[in-house]
């Protein structure tokens, strides 16, 4: 005797999302539990999350033969964001939760507790979702401000592995629990800076102005105290709103850079990377799961090399490809991922002695 159930969930690599199909299947064999379908070491922990999570929700997973399918096989999924998928189609296979299928997207990490806790990328992933004509997303509470950036998507939060279950049918009393929301991100951004308050320098202001209507790329050239800086940090507040495209593209980046519930913003994003920053942290990268570097997080807006200088000339270099292109793929052992860098690039320089 064996029963199947199915249920959907997003793989990301980078700012991109792929639907996966989260196939669980019961056999009447020994107890055990496995994940196939090329997870990563945090994925395959899986099993002892969804194992105590479904105990802690009253609906202990049957003590049978469990094997849980991510297909494609070939795209590969990485970190915690499958836990909800997985039980899911775990409870729709033992009859718990007969409402789960593949036609709605779950997300989410689960606690030992059963509690479903915030996951970072929820934008990119309910853009996956939408594009793959998923009507509904199941996702945590402490996502779902972020997610609402995302329109033309139904949305359901959860709290715990409880109320996902019940949404999906499952014969249990309500419960209640205090929801894991996600820690406060500091606000950084910065005051607003008018070019009304600069003084004089009528041909820095000019350039900046020509700059902004332009979209150029902006090389300030002068001695120290002349008001490079100034200039440069007066640029964004001449920049128009995003308009709807230009805010998700940026809201996604921002997304999986962590930036929470101030993911979604209108205003253009403003980047100031220290000259201490490597060739990684500037152009993207990481080990595991592939970050946005600072030209990605710009995107849309104004990347600012202070003391340029002093920045290592091979992580100079690496600029040029992605300012030229709008985008940089960032390739590394474990595979590749591609984020936007349409960003003006603004750098001021100290005029040698003449």
């Amino acid at each position: 005797m064996s029963d199947i159930g199915r249920t959907s969930a997003v793989a990301l690599v980078g700012v991109q999302g792929s639907l996966v199909e989260v196939e669980a299947h019961l056999t009447s064999q020994l107890p055990a539990f496995s994940i196939i379908g090329l997870p990563d070491t945090s994925l395959g922990e899986a099993r002892e999350r969804v194992r105590s999570a479904a105990a802690m929700a009253d609906c202990p997973l049957p003590a049978r033969r469990i094997t849980v399918n991510l297909t494609p096989a070939s795209v590969p999924k990485r970190g915690s964001g499958f836990d909800l998928a997985i039980a899911m189609a775990v409870l729709a296979a033992a009859g718990t939760a007969p409402g789960a299928d593949r036609r709605v997207v779950y997300v989410g990490e689960l606690g030992l507790d059963g509690r479903v806790r915030p996951v970072p990328g929820i934008i990119p992933v309910v853009l996956a979702a939408r594009a793959a004509g998923i009507d509904r997303v199941v996702l945590p509470v402490g996502n779902l401000a972020e997610a609402r950036a995302v329109p033309d998507i139904a949305l359901t939060a959860v709290d715990s592995l409880r109320a996902a279950a019940i949404d999906a049918g499952a014969d249990l009393p309500a419960g209640f629990v205090d929801p894991v929301l996600p820690p406060p991100v500091p606000d950084d951004a910065l005051p607003t800076l008018e070019l009304a308050d600069v003084v004089g320098n009528a041909i820095g202001v000019r350039a900046v102005v020509a700059a902004a209507a332009g979209g150029h790329h902006v090389l300030l050239l002068g001695p120290p105290g002349a008001g490079k800086t100034m200039l440069a940090e007066r640029l964004p507040a001449l920049l128009p709103d995003l308009d709807a495209d230009a805010a998700l593209e940026v809201a996604a980046v921002r997304s999986v850079a962590g930036h929470g519930e101030r993911s979604w913003t209108l205003r253009p994003p403003w980047e100031a990377p220290h000259h201490s920053a490597s060739a990684a942290a500037l152009i993207g990268g990481g080990t595991g799961q592939l970050r946005p570097g600072a030209v990605s997080r710009a995107t849309r807006g104004v990347l600012f090399l202070d003391e340029a200088t002093e920045f290592p000339r091979a992580v100079l270099d690496a600029l040029r490809q992605p300012l030229e292109a709008g985008r940089i793929t960032v390739h590394r052992a474990g595979g590749s991922a591609e984020f936007p860098a349409r960003c003006q690039l603004v750098v001021p320089f100290v005029a040698p002695d003449v």
